[in-house]
């Protein structure tokens, strides 16, 4: 199985909020620690007022996972803990537990890059409760951020039209890991590169860059700064052309170029950082253009985004590559997915499974009871709706698709449709048993399923809510439940 180096050399295991050991602890005093239970995570409106998600983080959820053990120094912390009343906050036996524990979960996941919706669970976590319960806080962060980053990046990259977009956004990210995850998640969404190069070690992601206003400034003229840079760089040379006067700087740029073409390379191109980049690409390009330097690209960038992208389309911008930062590795409008983690089921050993519903007066938080898997729908080759079933209790030939709440809609899928489920098993036992995809082929199926979705579900304004529900059995399975928990 491919595995990217760690990025941390210590143990994670204590990623975790202190609410999950004190839960594990009195499961175990409780004698429920080796019930059975079924926990799935699933996030309920989707950011950005899109129409989609793009699942991610996967691949760091195995890491972690197969990594999972109390260490002597995580154990020695804990000892450390006092309650209230200054007693130690947790027994010797129940560290002796953590400290012996293997993880004997089976964890089931949707791939990453698949086009996902509110209310699907995107992992399913079953096994001993509080194993599971230990597990909660650690995929919630795992899945929460790269899910969020993968999503902006599609919309950014469809903003885009298929020109390539690059992450530039690490020296604005929120930390190490903001950084580094922020960039797969980035190249997951359709990211052609990034200018991170931790991330190109860990990953493989191609990087990218080009020279900051500092190397311009460092020199005596900006015409000695780009012969310079040149001369450093030839085969590599884009020049950023916006520290004293763009026009002037792509003129500068031109005889750059023209004293790179005489010793047999060329400029790769030219970047606009700041200004109006719609009127000020359209002019350089005809200014390179005319100089005979037709191939050399324009890139742009400075607070980029989806709409901003979009805008500059509209208005005739001759940009050939865009480099995304702030906006993007920061979910700038949104930065939390807002994804949790809930009990759907539970069981002691032998007995069948009790099925569980958490109650809320908000309809859009009552959660939804079962063995959940997601079956998906689609005609001829365009993705026709999902239906959230029970693994247990499958309903056959007979597919309808109802509302989470009580607005009463009911929408039979044809039996003609293709159909496949989206869980897929990523761990038996606490054994991981899947073959990890590369990056790249992750970052096929994102523009696959992109390809898939209706074009109304992915308009960057208002979109078309795709059809998404709940299984019938479910829905009449919930109702049941809510009603005796009142």
């Amino acid at each position: 199985m491919h595995r990217p180096p760690s990025l941390y050399g210590q143990s994670l295991t204590l990623l975790t909020d202190l609410y999950e050991l004190t839960m594990a602890c009195g499961y175990w005093k409780s004698g429920m620690a080796d019930h059975e239970a079924v926990f799935h995570l699933f996030y309920r409106r989707q950011p950005f007022g899109g129409g989609f998600g793009v699942a991610c983080g996967l691949a760091s959820i195995v890491e972690f996972v197969q990594s999972f053990r109390f260490d002597e120094s995580d154990l020695s912390y804990l000892k450390t803990l006092r309650d209230n009343a200054n007693h130690p906050l947790f027994d010797p036996e129940f560290l002796d537990l953590l400290r012996k524990m293997e993880l004997a979960c089976d964890i089931d996941a949707i791939p990453e890059g698949t086009v996902v919706f509110p209310e699907e669970p995107l992992v399913r976590v079953t096994g001993p409760l509080l194993q599971c319960q230990l597990l909660e806080t650690a995929l919630l962060n795992l899945i929460n951020f790269q899910t969020l980053i993968a999503t902006k990046a599609a919309r950014v990259c469809q903003a885009a039209e298929g020109d390539p977009v690059f992450d530039f956004g690490l020296r604005r990210a929120q930390g190490i890991d903001g950084g580094v995850s922020a960039s797969r998640a980035a190249f997951v969404g359709g990211c052609a590169g990034t200018s991170n190069a931790l991330a190109g070690k860990l990953y493989g992601i191609p990087v990218k860059g080009t020279h900051a206003h500092s190397w311009v400034m460092a020199f005596d003229t900006e015409q000695d700064a780009f012969d310079a840079y040149a001369e450093a760089m030839p085969d590599n040379s884009i020049f950023l052309v916006d520290t004293y006067d763009t026009f002037e700087g792509v003129k500068r740029a031109i005889q750059a170029g023209r004293r790179l073409a005489e010793r047999s390379h060329r400029m790769a191109g030219i970047r606009l950082d700041s200004g109006d980049i719609a009127a000020l690409s359209i002019e350089a390009r005809k200014m390179l253009d005319e100089a005979g330097f037709a191939d050399t690209a324009i890139v742009a960038s400075n607070e980029l985004d989806e709409y901003v992208i979009a805008d500059l389309k509209r208005r005739g911008a001759r940009v050939n590559v865009w480099g995304v930062g702030t906006r993007l590795v920061t979910a700038f409008e949104e930065p939390a997915l807002g994804g949790v983690y809930k009990l759907s089921a539970i069981r002691k050993t032998g007995e069948d499974w009790r099925y569980r519903v958490k109650l809320s007066d908000e309809a859009a938080k009552v959660s939804n009871p079962g063995v959940l898997q997601v079956r998906r729908f689609q005609k001829a080759g365009q993705l026709a709706g999902d239906a959230i079933y029970d693994e247990n209790q499958p309903p056959g030939k007979a597919w309808v698709i109802t509302g989470f709440d009580d607005s009463g809609y009911r929408r039979p899928m044809s039996s003609e449709l293709s159909s496949e489920d989206l869980l897929h098993p990523v761990f038996r036992g606490g054994r991981c048993i899947c073959d990890a995809p590369t990056l790249a082929e992750i970052q096929k199926r994102t523009k696959a399923q992109l390809g898939s979705l209706p074009a109304t579900c992915k308009r960057l304004k208002d979109p078309e809510v795709y059809l998404v529900g709940l299984e019938e059995g479910v829905s009449q399975l919930k109702r049941k439940l809510m009603k005796e928990s009142v």
